[in-house]
């Protein structure tokens, strides 16, 4: 569960998970690249396996730097999957003076003093304030064997930890198109946030910046298998 020192503890992938991560995928992608001319001479011609064209290429160059080439983009597309796992992968850091989460280059910091409530909703990090607004809320990659572990660590430097989850739980709600008890701002926000599940990858910048919108409505929002639930808060 990363690494911890006496002034702060990092959440995120160990010093194993890295060297996992760019000894394990570059081998991986190494023994492919050596072996795909193989593949290639083996393919060709069966209709049912995908990619014929680049796989007809491959298989019609029979010489020695065929296979030099194909190592080396097996090689370097390891290292790059390596890296954007763990680009992917949330990395937080807490101290005593503030909790900063850092995921695909975006790093949200969240100072100590503004924390009321700090705790676990599924596999999510949530910080709430007094008003119980939400100033964070983040996926972790941790395995649900180390959530006991990321408590203790917020506990260690000083943070209210809520071992029974969300004390506002109850109130969250599904939403609905049209929800009367919303504003039509609201609803247009939870309108788009809604498309956005169908945009993959691509749709979590907005899901994230719909969200922030929201709480600055009055709203907190989660969602669950493509579901939004919301409640007020303040």
């Amino acid at each position: 569960m990363g690494s911890t020192t006496a002034d702060r503890t990092v959440i995120g992938h160990s010093a194993a998970d890295k060297a996992l991560l760019f000894g394990g995928l570059p081998l991986a992608g190494l023994v492919l690249g050596f072996f795909l001319p193989r593949i290639a001479d083996w393919a060709e011609g069966r209709e049912w396996v995908p990619f014929q064209g680049p796989l007809r290429l491959i298989a019609a160059w029979d010489s020695w730097w065929v296979a030099v080439i194909c190592v080396a983009v097996g090689l370097v597309g390891g290292v790059l999957l390596a890296g954007m796992a763990l680009d992917d992968t949330l990395k937080v850091t807490i101290t005593g003076q503030s909790v900063e989460f850092l995921k695909n280059q975006t790093t949200v910091t969240v100072p100590r003093v503004k924390v009321a409530v700090a705790f676990l909703d599924g596999k999510e990090i949530v910080l709430q304030d007094v008003s119980s607004k939400e100033l964070a809320r983040e996926k972790h990659d941790q395995f649900t064997s180390e959530s006991p572990k990321i408590a203790a660590a917020f506990r260690a430097h000083g943070y209210p930890w809520s071992e029974a989850g969300d004390p506002h739980a109850s109130e969250f709600r599904r939403w609905v198109e049209a929800d009367p008890d919303l504003s039509p701002a609201a609803n247009a926000l939870l309108r788009a946030r809604s498309k956005a599940f169908d945009q993959g990858d691509k749709g979590k910048a907005d899901l994230r910046e719909l969200r922030g919108e929201l709480a600055g409505l009055g709203y907190s929002v989660k969602d669950k298998d493509k579901k939004q639930y919301w409640r007020a808060t303040g």
